[in-house]
């Protein structure tokens, strides 16, 4: 088995390719590393993994000096010429696509980046895929595709007709790409919907590491809908181990494509996990409440009995543990 792993520079790519490595598996990541979020933490997380900042160069492959079975390049999913020659060269068996322009807000703002990276980005994946044979293309999908869907919980087979941002309106569009690679050349994808993952290493623009921030500054916090929001917070262990039963399955369907949620399946009101991350940094954080912003969800809340059935997924985290391995990481990180 070899496996490129899109976005390993990435919260998701980092974590599944630290636990994949072990799994005596040829890796090979890519990332283009680009400026969303401070590229300090892309290049730390890199670090962890054995590829020194000072080492990379545009399009070269690079070997980790912490584990003979992985290597990085440095390069662009939007690049048509530069992702063929690398499957080419490579002969991937699968595909763990997890590069995208990220952010729910940004994409408000710039949206060429989403269609660049989203949707051209992908397309360039999915044509690769179909070009070199690769066994399972396994992507990365949203919640954030659910809109403001009423049903809950979110079931994979709820209509996702109607986003609410142009972020979720590029991964409707991925699966549906993928579904027609599918169809049309029996190629299997798996799409994930992933639910508001957390952890160490997580990504600054995200509520957990903008709350640990500001309380570690003593900073008051930003609460949308007046603090009016459940999320269904996902340790991002338990991602990744999803993310591995996913790739190994087999779907033997026609077409053979398949969307899974993962998530945790326990909506946490967004106070309780402030209260949460107060304890365990022994603070009282001052509360600014705000509007609810564009594209923003009231309520996320995954259904994962298709996930569970068909791969013995389980998450095992709990929330408060979680926080607690969260809060672990990021006083010695940033200290």
């Amino acid at each position: 088995m070899k496996i490129l792993i899109t976005g390993i520079a990435g919260f998701i790519g980092y974590h599944f390719a630290k636990m994949i490595v072990n799994n005596n598996v040829e890796v090979i990541g890519l990332d283009n590393i680009n400026n969303y979020y401070q590229i300090g933490l892309k290049y730390d997380r890199l670090a962890a993994l054995g590829i020194a900042r000072k080492e990379i160069m545009e399009s070269k492959l690079l070997q980790s000096v912490h584990h003979k079975n992985l290597k990085f390049i440095k390069a662009d999913i939007a690049d048509s010429y530069e992702v063929e020659r690398l499957f080419a060269n490579e002969k991937f068996t699968h595909v763990v696509h997890l590069a995208a322009q990220a952010g729910v807000r940004y994409s408000f703002e710039n949206p060429r980046a989403y269609v660049n990276s989203n949707l051209v980005g992908f397309a360039n994946i999915l044509e690769s895929c179909k070009n070199h044979s690769v066994e399972h293309l396994v992507f990365a999908s949203s919640s954030s595709v659910y809109g403001r869907s009423k049903q809950i919980p979110f079931s994979e087979s709820d209509v996702v007709d109607n986003p609410v941002s142009f972020y979720a309106a590029t991964k409707k569009s991925n699966e549906l790409m993928a579904h027609t690679y599918s169809d049309a050349y029996g190629l299997q994808t798996t799409g994930l919907r992933f639910f508001t993952v957390y952890g160490p290493w997580g990504r600054p623009d995200m509520a957990p590491m903008l709350f640990a921030n500001a309380m570690k500054e003593g900073k008051p916090i930003k609460v949308f809908n007046n603090g009016k929001m459940k999320r269904d917070f996902t340790y991002i262990d338990d991602v990744v181990e999803g993310i591995a039963k996913t790739m190994h399955y087999k779907n033997n369907e026609n077409p053979p494509y398949q969307i899974f949620n993962i998530g945790n399946s326990k909506p946490v009101d967004l106070m309780d996990f402030i209260s949460l991350m107060e304890k365990e940094m022994g603070v009282t954080v001052k509360k600014q409440m705000l509007p609810m912003q564009p594209g923003d969800l009231e309520v996320t809340y995954a259904d994962t009995g298709k996930l569970v059935k068909l791969t013995g997924y389980k998450p095992k985290t709990e929330l408060k543990n979680g926080i607690k391995l969260f809060i672990k990481w990021f006083s010695m990180y940033y200290n």
